[in-house]
């Protein structure tokens, strides 16, 4: 990167490149959603900074990777509490009792949708489909660990298990 100092480490550029060649010569381009992952699983989030980071590695304009980045809920372009869980709003979560799992969890943190608790551990967002329809209310956190059937017992639950 021309002399400049990296953001992001040489271990996740290892990871990136182990990417790269999964494509075809010359189709770096192909690698940005892992690459991106790569960077805010490091990161925390894509800054600014960060996405100009990957788009001169990629050999991309920066703004094919801000698209990408604004497109996709899985990614965050400003910082995130530790926790970050998504709340299923599609219908047939809401009709499984969806809703009443975001207004708990609102009102057990204190914070409404894209907001971060003060202390920083918690963020909370609202989330498209996250394929498992008959298993509402679902929660997704860290884009990682599903939680399905969430009642406020086990919201309460998740929430106490997170904070130790």
């Amino acid at each position: 990167m021309d002399g400049k100092t990296r953001l992001l480490s040489e271990a996740a550029y290892g990871k990136i490149e182990r990417e790269i060649v999964k494509f075809p010569a010359g189709k770096k381009r192909s690698a940005a959603i892992a690459a991106m992952v790569i960077a805010q699983e490091e990161a925390g989030w894509l800054s600014p900074e960060i996405m100009a980071e990957i788009a001169a590695y990629l050999e991309v304009p920066l703004v094919a990777i801000q698209e990408i980045a604004s497109f996709y809920s899985l990614f965050d372009t400003r910082p995130v509490g530790k926790y970050k869980i998504s709340v299923c709003s599609n219908l047939p979560c809401e009709l499984a009792g969806g809703g009443d799992a975001a207004r708990h969890l609102k009102s057990r943190l204190g914070i409404a949708f894209g907001e971060t608790t003060p202390d920083g551990y918690f963020t909370l967002v609202e989330g498209e489909c996250m394929g498992s329809c008959g298993d509402g209310p679902v929660l997704l956190v860290n884009n990682k660990r599903m939680h399905i059937r969430m009642s406020n017992d086990k919201i309460d639950r998740l929430l106490e298990d997170l904070k130790r």
